[in-house]
């Protein structure tokens, strides 16, 4: 009795999925709009190319995402000269989804987009100049393309000349520009930039305190460690300005304090000290380079050298 029981339950259960998969009917067809696509884009028109690689890329109108798919398609249209396709395509081989990364024939296509006015694509090749990937770096074409993306509104683009420019990474330091340029980006609702602007609000605040200060008071925080202190010091030491007698001495060994107590634009300066032979150094690539990957990275060197003397540049 249990055995025929069993059977009949298991035959109930397989009437039960037939009679719903019954009830469920046939598949439902595409969607009109994927159909029209679809025969366009065989039919060989760009624009319905890209659309037919972003639905695969994308897992549009019901169909399940597929990459390689999506790069068959995005290749069609990428080749007919269609800038969208050719900027994701360079995405897919930076990504190396549904391709083998590539990165030169990412370089490839975005400059082929880039060409083509693409901001997207502007900002990918700017920073695969900045950074050397898949092409040779080169400052003077990743400013050029950034520039080009973020004069068409690419809020990317804006953040990274701006941090660039604020912090005088591979272009001459240009704070006002670098502020306008960040400006523009957190208008756009950029995280990154609207934080950065903060901070570079608070510092420009308290390096206008400390700048407006004697060298009496600026000498007395600067010997309890003040990195801010220290490198105003410096910087007033080289010119001979604000209360201090000249001396390239006093000036570098402040200015080497501040760095090695974390203060970037300390660290920069030495970088261009030691790559122009100022201060009277002599000019050293290494320490210039090792000086602004520090600068880079904001790390502060271990064990500061003691304060130098005399305090204010003078015989006692």
């Amino acid at each position: 009795m249990r055995r025929r029981f069993g059977s009949a339950v298991v035959l109930c259960l397989a009437l039960t999925g037939a009679s719903a998969s019954l009830w469920a009917g046939p598949p439902a067809p595409p969607p009109i709009e994927l159909t029209m696509i679809a025969q366009h884009a065989a039919q060989g028109d760009p624009g319905a190319q890209l659309l037919y690689g972003l639905a695969y890329l994308e897992g549009r109108y019901h169909l399940r995402a597929d990459a390689a798919k999506a790069a068959y398609w995005l290749k069609r249209a990428a080749r007919d000269s269609q800038p969208y396709a050719q900027m994701l395509l360079g995405n897919l081989y930076q990504e190396g989804r549904g391709v083998t990364a590539d990165p030169v024939q990412a370089v490839y296509w975005w400059e082929k987009a880039a060409l083509a006015d693409n901001p997207q694509a502007e900002f990918s090749l700017g920073q695969a100049y900045l950074e050397g990937r898949g092409v040779a770096r080169d400052a003077n074409k990743a400013v050029h393309w950034l520039t080009q993306s973020a004069s068409q509104g690419d809020s990317q683009a804006r953040y990274l000349l701006g941090k660039m420019y604020y912090e005088g990474y591979n272009v001459p330091q240009d704070q006002t520009l670098g502020r306008n340029w960040l400006a523009q980006a957190a208008a756009q609702g950029h995280s990154e930039a609207i934080n950065l602007l903060n901070v570079a609000e608070r510092v420009a605040e308290y390096t206008t305190m400390v700048y407006q200060q004697s060298a009496e008071v600026l000498l007395e925080k600067a010997a309890k460690g003040d990195p801010q202190a220290e490198y105003e010091l410096g910087l007033r030491y080289e010119s001979g300005a604000w209360d201090v007698v000249r001396d390239e001495r006093l000036a570098l060994q402040w200015l080497d304090r501040a760095a090695r107590h974390g203060n970037r634009q300390a660290m920069l300066t030495l970088s261009h000290v030691y790559s122009g032979g100022a201060l009277g150094v002599v000019p050293d690539a290494a320490m210039a380079a090792a000086w602004r990957t520090r600068a880079q990275a904001a790390a502060p060197l271990p064990s500061p050298p003691p304060p130098p003397a005399p305090l204010l540049g003078s015989d006692k």
